[in-house]
């Protein structure tokens, strides 16, 4: 079920690439959320009170560019729920402009090729071009494309992991005195569908640390489109040359508390996938030495299932080795240290790869152009989650100059 509201718009926000951020007026107000759960509206209502002003997220090449004064349909459910991640209303499309009908609703795009449906069945799916159909440039080339060549591909559960592992791939290149790599993002479709709406990802493409996005599956919106995470990374590997890749789901996901029901556990899937294709597999460990949830507490629940019991494939696995000076940092600990490495032995159909993590590991983690964020918490609050996956940035940034055995 959808909860909506018309939502007059106010003032506009922040942009980037594909998306615009609002301030609306709802017609119909909302609860405020419990005290427990995030609030994203404006402004800091107690719990209980009504919101009549929220934050509104336009996906602007769906739905074009709303100006103060537009009337909007938005999806306020997210909202509705206290949700964190999914906490914006969401413009569906526009109502009216200042009470009159409006008649200049987006432009029909251009006649062009493309005829993948993403978000398929619903009311806001889009098509697109692949890179792997028939009218792509590309088709050619990915039509019996079976290989990575060993690419190394750096597999994670969050998103918040994206950041830290290119930056601990940039980090190595540059102690090793090479290049910098060439880095493709393959966003699948277990959190946020639109690219548009990890600010991360647009982050990182400004900066040039990341050369390319490539949406998979139901996710839509990168620099290239692709039907399956396969194709996506064929594409990373021949269509943008990339020596390495990191696969990991967008903003946003989906848990239950259970052994199976969450979105992360296309992480072992990812393993099958590299593997198949004759690439590197990278299995970044979600660490968390600050996460109140025992099941989160050093290696989370999410990685042990994910890469134990659904990745059939062998994966590297790095596991840091913290400096003296890393491991007092606060949320680690010698005792983090232990119950990580301990966790990590019982995956033992992988190969354990200790790598060091020392201050200039976390003095490269402090300049990503990206914020680092993962369940509201930054570096400061809980380094063993950035730096472990930075340590998988490191471990695929050596296997590029190591050829396969």
């Amino acid at each position: 079920m959808i909860t909506w509201r018309i939502g007059t718009v106010l003032s506009t926000g922040k942009r980037w690439r594909g998306a615009t951020e609002l301030t609306v007026t709802l017609d119909r107000p909302l609860t405020a959320a419990p005290d427990d759960t995030p609030h994203t509206g404006t402004g800091d209502p107690a719990p209980g009170s009504p919101v009549h002003e929220v934050r509104a997220l336009a996906y602007t090449h769906l739905v074009g560019n709303p100006e103060p004064g537009d009337a909007l349909l938005v999806n306020v459910s997210a909202l509705a729920r206290g949700l964190g991640t999914g906490g914006y209303a969401l413009v569906v499309g526009p109502a009216s402009r200042f009470g009159e009908p409006l008649t200049d609703l987006p432009a029909d795009p251009p006649p062009g090729p493309g005829h993948l449906v993403k978000a398929r069945y619903t009311p806001l799916q889009t098509l697109v071009l692949g890179v792997d159909e028939q009218e792509s440039p590309h088709h050619d080339l990915l039509r019996d494309a079976d290989s990575l060549d060993g690419m190394p591909v750096v597999v994670a559960d969050l998103h918040s992991a994206l950041p830290a592992v290119i930056a601990g791939a940039r980090h190595a290149a540059t102690q090793a005195g090479r290049p910098l790599p060439r880095i493709a993002y393959v966003m699948t479709d277990g959190g946020a569908l639109p690219a548009a709406f990890s600010r991360t990802v647009a982050a990182l493409r400004e900066a040039q640390w990341l050369d390319t996005c490539i949406t998979a599956g139901q996710a839509y919106g990168g620099d290239l489109e692709s039907v399956t995470v396969h194709t996506g990374l064929l594409a990373a590997r021949h269509v943008t040359r990339a020596d390495l890749a990191v696969v990991v789901q967008g903003p946003g996901n989906l848990g239950t508390g259970t052994r199976w029901g969450y979105s992360g556990v296309a992480a072992g899937e990812a393993v099958n996938a590299t593997a198949a294709l004759r690439g590197r597999p990278v299995a970044s460990l979600r660490v968390s030495g600050a996460d109140p949830r025992t099941r989160h507490h050093g290696i989370s629940h999410h990685s042990l299932t994910a890469y134990a019991r659904v990745a059939l494939a062998a994966a590297d696995v790095p596991v840091p080795v913290p400096s003296p000076r890393v491991e007092a940092m606060p949320g680690w600990g010698a005792d983090l240290t232990r119950r990580v490495r301990a966790q990590a032995a019982t995956l033992e159909a992988h190969r354990l790869v200790d790598v060091t993590a020392d201050d200039a590991l976390v003095a490269t983690l402090r300049t990503c152009p990206a914020g680092l964020r993962t369940m509201g918490r930054g570096l400061d609050e809980d380094p063993a989650s950035f730096v472990t996956a930075a340590v998988a940035g490191v471990h695929a940034q050596r296997l590029i100059a190591r050829p396969a055995t």
